[in-house]
């Protein structure tokens, strides 16, 4: 049997399973720290243009584009909430996959949801196995690829549980998902680029999702794809690809992100902001900083001068100069006015980076930095540190709070705030209508 076909009898079987207390909670923690994303995201430069292209080329349906008053079908809505949750980057993580479930699974989850009219068992059940499909094909492949190689396995997933799609049709959804997925890849099957930058492509995450939705309907009226795709050894780990899947609890594995900007990036700014709380330095004093990492951040552009917006996420130089200058707040969320700052640049330019091969030996298990500040004459050096939020150390449900709190505040209201995290809480409780009502009335933009 194929590995699609495998993987289409898991989600026919799991669907008719119950969750456990666990796994449901973590749910909840998932669709909670999304819904931050989504919303902080919204008015980014790279959503607003997805949504003015899905109103010329997606008109129609009523599923609800969130926070913008616009409405779309199936493929429009989930195109445009998942670029709006990837945009800041502030999106959920798995470290075993390399790339982030949650922008890809989540919205797909909640549009299928409404218009099948399910239950709110049934939608946190569609999330857990959108999780633990699209994190196993991401964990199982022998190359580096960008999340939208494997979240559409994850999309598939929750679409098929909740439209309760055949196992036969679903497994040629997969094969179409995967044949038709942004894998941007070269022959050799690594990455099409040297250095990972800013874009507002977002490792195509948006695009993969709605090539999945697509995928899906397509195999639901006939449409077949390549059954065999993932049975190569060359390019997957086969072993347990598909058997292991349900006794891995991926949705309660994922690291939570409190910067807006690529993982590579927090190390080194938690590491910095560490020694300028302890030493209480001057940034103006700051004569230069030394970053010791691992071979993943250096693959990031890292340009004291970001080109773009996005590209400021991509860059350890400049992060550390908006947080050294501007504070611990200064990337939830991210904005425009952070762009061309010369303040930010000249610091920027003052940060050196280095591979320590210690830290590169843990990677990509761990992501860890430790960073020296050099001011007046003296140098500061902080412990090896590690990103906050991780698996091994979740934030409580008040820290998600906060982090809606903190990364909305430009654009919701106190009120809106207060909704979103009410309405979350009903879901906890077992309710996601209050959820699916803030996404259609809440505006947090023109849209």
């Amino acid at each position: 049997m194929t590995i699609s076909r495998q993987l289409a009898d898991y989600v026919a079987t799991a669907g008719r399973q119950l969750l456990t207390d666990d796994l449901r909670e973590a749910a909840c923690r998932s669709v909670l720290d999304l819904v931050t994303a989504a919303a902080a995201g919204i008015a980014a430069p790279g959503p607003r243009a997805v949504r003015q292209v899905a109103r010329m080329t997606m008109a129609g349906g009523a599923l609800p584009v969130w926070f913008s008053g616009q409405t779309a079908g199936l493929a429009g809505a989930v195109w445009c909430n998942a670029s709006s949750a990837a945009a800041l980057d502030l999106d959920d993580g798995h470290r075993l996959a390399r790339g982030h479930p949650g922008a890809a699974v989540i919205p797909a989850a909640f549009a299928a949801a409404q218009e099948m009219d399910t239950t709110t068992e049934e939608l946190l059940q569609a999330i857990v196995i959108g999780y633990e499909v699209g994190v196993a094909v991401g964990a199982a492949r022998r190359f580096y690829a960008n999340t939208g190689m494997w979240s559409g396995y994850g999309v598939v997933s929750a679409l098929g549980c909740l439209r309760r799609t055949p196992p036969e049709q679903l497994a040629h959804a997969f094969a179409i998902a995967g044949m038709s997925a942004p894998n941007q890849l070269h022959a050799g099957f690594g990455p099409a680029f040297r250095a990972q930058e800013g874009s507002d492509v977002k490792e195509g995450i948006a695009w993969s999702s709605l090539t999945a939705v697509n995928a899906l309907l397509l195999a639901e009226a006939g449409h077949t794809g390549p059954l065999g795709l993932l049975d190569n050894a060359e390019h997957f780990r086969l072993d347990g690809l598909a058997g292991d899947l349900g006794g891995q609890g991926y949705v309660a594995r994922s690291y939570i992100k409190f910067h807006a900007c690529c993982r590579h990036v927090h190390a080194p700014v938690e590491a910095l902001l560490g020694l300028l709380a302890r030493n209480r330095i001057d940034p103006q004093a700051i004569e230069g900083i030394k970053v010791a990492t691992y071979s993943g951040a250096l693959r990031l552009a890292n340009r004291p001068r970001p080109q773009g917006f996005t590209d400021i996420q991509f860059s350890i130089p400049y992060c550390l100069g908006l947080v050294a200058v501007d504070g611990p707040d200064a990337l939830l969320p991210l904005t425009e006015a952070a762009l061309d700052r010369p303040d930010i640049v000249a610091l920027a330019e003052k940060v050196s980076l280095r591979l320590d091969p210690e830290l590169d030996a843990r990677f990509p298990a761990e992501t860890l930095s430790h960073v020296t500040i050099r001011a007046g004459g003296r140098e500061f050096v902080s412990p090896v540190t590690a990103p906050r939020g991780e698996a091994s150390a979740p934030p409580s449900w008040r820290d998600l709070e906060d982090k809606l709190r903190k990364a909305c505040r430009f654009v919701a209201t106190p009120a809106q705030q207060e909704q979103l995290l009410a309405a979350s809480s009903r879901l906890r409780a077992g309710d996601h209508a209050p959820l699916l009502d803030a996404f259609a009335t809440i505006r947090l933009s023109p849209g």
